[in-house]
């Protein structure tokens, strides 16, 4: 157990809090991340690891919403392009601008200019953040685009979007530890079992999934954000709300990259739903499926990757078929889509992301239902305001909570990069320099490790080959990103399982090295944890 979770841990029982938080996902994160800068007194749990449901498993893209242009949800698309354009601002090293390379078959339900058109419209409503759309000829595709089967296509069209590098779970942990740097005392794997109202506070029981001590976290405020859980939550705490979960199942397939454009390749799939063929570094991410699930605890069917690698092999031209031996890693996650009322269908083109905000007042109890990442820093703001309405004061109101560091800290930091010439020591295997990975995934925090690099130069070793992760960042994990079990590590605060085949990481040397740094005296049990999960 790490020293960061064992000292939160103690704390969780001690002081009443003005608000717990359940749930660790991206609703969750930004909730504690802006109360907790703005002075108000947090505790976060999750009951497995942060990050560590749908907020995992996305498609990494942060974008705009232009199918919903379709279905005429233009406030909706206008309020995301927004959001887009200002998460784009607010992190320039994590969220980039992306191209979208999208070809038009003979026979789609709309001719191949009247998407363009639309492209120009999202563009516009983007506030002309992007770079323009271009109409692609027929015969111009193959020369952009060598790998796309060209076969029955009359036309295409590239616009923009963004992406979000690392991966989704990184992102989401980062407002996790932003909240624990300004007070908020969080915890992963700590369920919360039951919930009593004991005057004007919350007493909730909770459980650590890891030893089974349980405890009472008291509260003014409860701030459900559990994700798909947050209908199951509400029954638990006979709490009538008026959205409810529906939930669709997306999976991906990782595979070894299949095409040099660093283009997001867009297609319809054989059920009309959009179809991505996704860069992400060395490896290519495909999908995604649609279908509604009764149980957000989905897994990956056979029939799901046969409809990816069948969709994929079709729209594309590749040398020789996608197949099952060539997938390294799998991605599966419900969409928690938000609907009104207790029923609905799961209709690609009718349900929205968007999310929704439901409020006891009288029990001082916030549910929130949907969402995504592109509208992360507006669910944070929002529940901000509503807690504040509730009566919880809030000592830095104006506080901004989110966002790179300034400036000044980021040339500081590049300063003394290259006056170490820290690229020098990026490994042959890595896809970009240090300067640029370490700045964007630890911020502030990269200027400390830069010292530990240039006092100790085996700090700047590769332990697991093709990894990306120095020897000084695992450290770094141990130290401040409560990484409890070496799933934690491998696949979400890095994408090291994403990317590397299991077989290669369970293989490698430098994994159990890895191991003592993250677990010292626990690292054998660990990795045997880890071994038993996986096989």
């Amino acid at each position: 157990m790490t020293n960061l979770r064992k000292s939160n841990l103690k704390k969780l029982p001690v002081k009443t809090f003005d608000v717990l938080v359940i749930g660790g996902g991206i609703n969750g994160a930004v909730s504690a991340a802006a109360l907790s800068a703005k002075g108000v007194k947090v505790a976060l749990v999750d009951k497995e690891d942060f990050a560590g449901f749908t907020s995992s498993n996305s498609s990494n893209l942060a974008w705009g919403g232009i199918k919903y242009l379709e279905s005429h949800e233009y406030a909706l698309v206008n309020k995301l392009c927004k959001s887009r354009n200002h998460l784009m601002e607010s992190y320039p090293s994590t969220v980039k601008e992306i191209r979208f390379f999208t070809s038009i078959h003979r026979g789609f339900r709309f001719p191949v200019f009247f998407i363009y058109m639309g492209t120009l419209l999202y563009w516009a409503m983007g506030r002309f953040f992007t770079k323009v759309p271009v109409y692609l000829k027929p015969k111009n595709l193959k020369t952009l685009e060598p790998v796309l089967n060209t076969q029955n296509v009359v036309g295409g069209v590239e616009y923009s979007d963004a992406y979000l590098h690392d991966n989704d779970a990184r992102f989401v942990f980062n407002f996790i530890r932003s909240s624990m740097s300004y007070g908020c005392i969080a915890a992963n794997y700590v369920a919360a079992t039951s919930y009593k109202k004991v005057n004007d506070e919350w007493h909730t029981q909770a459980k650590d999934n890891l030893t089974g001590e349980e405890f009472i976290i008291r509260s003014k405020v409860i701030i459900n954000a559990a994700g798909p859980f947050v209908d199951l939550l509400n029954h638990v705490n006979h709490q009538q709300t008026e959205h409810q979960h529906l939930f669709s199942k997306g999976i991906h397939l990782i595979v070894d990259k299949i095409t040099d454009s660093n283009k997001v390749l867009t297609f319809f799939a054989d059920d009309g739903r959009l179809f991505f063929v996704i860069p992400m570094g060395p490896k290519t991410c495909i999908g995604t499926t649609d279908t509604q699930v009764e149980d957000p605890n989905a897994k990956v069917t056979a029939d799901d990757r046969q409809f990816v690698l069948d969709n994929v092999n079709k729209l594309l031209d590749l040398p020789k078929p996608l197949t099952q031996a060539d997938i390294i890693a799998e991605r599966c996650g419900v969409r928690p889509l938000a609907i009104k009322g207790a029923e609905g269908t799961a209709d690609w083109v009718q349900l929205s992301r968007k999310h929704a905000i439901d409020v006891n007042q009288a029990d001082s109890y916030l549910s929130i239902f949907g969402g995504k990442l592109t509208d992360c820093i507006n669910v944070g703001d929002e529940v901000a305001s509503i807690v504040k309405d509730l009566g919880i004061e809030f000592p830095y109101q104006n506080y901004k909570w989110y966002g790179e560091p300034d400036s000044t800290v980021r040339d500081e930091f590049f300063h003394r990069a290259q006056l170490m010439d820290f690229d020098s020591l990026t490994p042959a295997s890595s896809t970009e320099p240090l300067t640029t990975r370490f700045w964007r995934r630890y911020g502030r925090n990269a200027i400390n490790m830069l010292e530990k690099i240039r006092e100790n130069p085996a700090e700047a070793e590769l332990l697991i080959e093709n990894s990306e992760y120095l020897r000084v960042e695992i450290e770094h994990a141990a130290e401040r990103e409560m990484v409890t079990k070496l799933e934690d590590f491998l696949r979400r605060r890095s994408k090291i399982a994403l990317v590397v085949r299991q077989a290669d990481i369970l293989a490698d040397p430098g994994l159990r090295e890895a191991c003592e740094i993250l677990f010292g005296d626990e690292a054998e049990a660990k990795l045997q944890e880890y071994m038993q999960s996986v096989t």
